[in-house]
């Protein structure tokens, strides 16, 4: 079996259960180069092989799961953050099938995740955004066209933008001809959780600045929005007055 495994956002306990525990009896392991902490890789067998895919291409991480394939044996491809974000599985995945080897999917801690966490930060407030856009800016490899930053930007929604650090003059001025103001609160998370993270609060007309001041050009998500810096209404869920299936309303 192959494993598709979500390493997490950096940290090493951060690695869900399941997944460590393969880890550990794993007898191949293609990781993600420097995007996954090395750390993780500290709990694998002795005689457990260890290849980075930084310098492989897809049909060279392939061969590696074929050449090795047997039903007694644990491959592990180890992602960073959660697979199911641009991890790139599926293109893998369809190869496998091509071949005949079973796979399985171990989710895990995205890095969007792990930003707000670390920015003690909620992407949902009510009266706020209830809406969270996931996306990157199109640079080398293309997005699609009704997917464009400045489109997305008109919902005004709580917005993570991944890949996209080197890119930040051109993202602001996207954002705001898409509709957010341009004081609108941003953030720049550079490797959330792992021990080096740096952590730049801005806005979206000084990010740019706010990342060249503090030398971070890659590895970093960009978060928009009001979220980040705001009042905003209690929700309903604890709300004495508000009734639901397990608690009555209280009189005031």
């Amino acid at each position: 079996m192959v494993y598709f495994i979500g390493a997490g956002p950096g940290a090493v306990d951060l690695i869900t259960v399941r997944g460590q525990e393969l880890l550990k009896k794993a007898d191949v392991v293609i990781y993600a180069g420097s995007l996954v902490n090395p750390e993780l890789l500290k709990c694998t067998k002795p005689e457990c092989k260890i290849y980075n895919s930084a310098s492989m291409t897809l049909d060279e991480i392939i061969d590696v799961f074929v050449r090795e394939y047997s039903p007694d044996k644990i491959l592990v491809r180890l992602h960073t953050g959660d697979p199911s974000i641009y991890g790139a599985i599926k293109e893998q995945m369809k190869l496998l099938d091509k071949h005949k080897i079973p796979y399985n999917v171990v989710p895990g801690v995205s890095s969007f995740c792990g930003a707000a966490a670390v920015l003690n930060a909620e992407y949902t407030l009510p009266g706020v955004s209830q809406t969270v856009i996931l996306s990157r800016m199109e640079g080398r490899t293309p997005v699609p066209p009704d997917e464009d930053i400045e489109k997305l930007a008109s919902h005004k929604a709580s917005m993570v933008l991944f890949l996209t650090t080197s890119m930040l003059e051109k993202l602001s001025e996207k954002l705001v001809k898409g509709g957010y103001k341009s004081d609108t609160p941003a953030a720049i998370v550079y490797k959330a959780t792992w021990p080096e993270q740096k952590i730049v609060r801005t806005t979206i007309a000084e990010l740019h600045k706010s990342a060249k001041e503090n030398n971070i050009t890659k590895t970093a998500l960009i978060l928009v929005g009001d979220f980040l810096s705001c009042e905003h209404e209690l929700s309903k869920l604890y709300d004495a007055s508000f009734t639901h299936e397990f608690r009555k309303a209280k009189e005031q």
